[in-house]
């Protein structure tokens, strides 16, 4: 896709509007819970959510309700605050072999928002026999260097040290795609990161992009974002299907 190569720091005006967009986005997310009740629907796989960069289990506190709601069987990370860590993923692997032994060696499904979504999808490429499938949140897996209007907290958090200085073979892994179904919502809203670098380059049988309208703070809290969770967790890595909008609600929220 052309527009890959044309990703640019998003505007000022979706910057400084992010916090308040985002409590727009809680305070919907509240009458959807209430109006779509949350039935438990799931087989009870196990589902491992990872927060975004400088995020700790508080920060997708609210994503891992519901979806435990549904019926999974829900894991933190288990590291704490996202501090944007290479060495974050061989603990991750680690993490996810005990999770996936403690539940009879059931598939586990990856959630991950911003970075925790870019985690998510080498722990797949890592461990594909580990996992069901991968659903990323706003996560720039496809040009981690790109401009975006995080830099500035990555530089003072590591005394000036920038993404691009990281391993070179690393860097040039995270675009590809992992070898499980995997869902990238993004959002072309998004006031951290450019939208086209959270985006497979090509979508096919287990690949696909979703569209939705809101804030990168707020996609952990967003009413849509959790539709579609909701949709995407009753498959497998054997049955998985695209998503497809149906009815009023996703098709006035959803553009795949």
């Amino acid at each position: 896709m052309n527009f890959l190569k044309k990703s640019s720091r998003p505007s000022l005006f979706w910057y400084i509007t992010e916090p308040g967009r985002a409590l727009t986005e809680l305070g919907l997310t509240y009458p959807y819970n209430s109006f779509h009740k949350t039935e438990k629907m799931g087989d009870g796989h196990p589902v491992m959510i990872l927060p975004g960069f400088m995020g700790s289990k508080s920060s997708t506190g609210m994503l891992r309700g519901f979806v435990e709601k549904l019926g999974y069987n829900v894991y933190d990370w288990g590291l704490g605050r996202n501090l944007g860590k290479v060495e974050y993923l061989d603990l991750l692997v680690m993490r996810l072999e005990d999770i996936y032994a403690e539940n009879n060696q059931r598939p586990v499904s990856l959630i991950g928002w911003s970075l925790g979504g870019v985690f998510a999808r080498q722990l797949a490429k890592q461990k594909p026999h580990l996992v069901c499938q991968v659903i990323t949140l706003g996560s720039p897996f496809q040009n981690i260097t790109a401009d975006n209007n995080a830099t500035w907290m990555y530089s003072v958090l590591y005394a000036g040290q920038k993404v691009k200085d990281l391993d070179k073979s690393l860097l040039q892994n995270f675009p590809l795609p992992a070898p499980v179904p995997t869902t990238a919502i993004y959002t072309k809203e998004d006031g951290i990161v450019p939208w086209q670098s959270c985006i497979e380059a090509h979508e096919d049988r287990i690949h696909q992009n979703v569209q939705v309208r809101g804030s990168h703070f707020g996609l952990g809290m967003n009413a849509s974002v959790f539709h579609i969770i909701k949709d995407r967790l009753q498959f497998t890595e054997r049955n998985w299907l695209p998503f497809k909008p149906k009815g009023v609600f996703e098709n006035l929220v959803v553009y795949p």
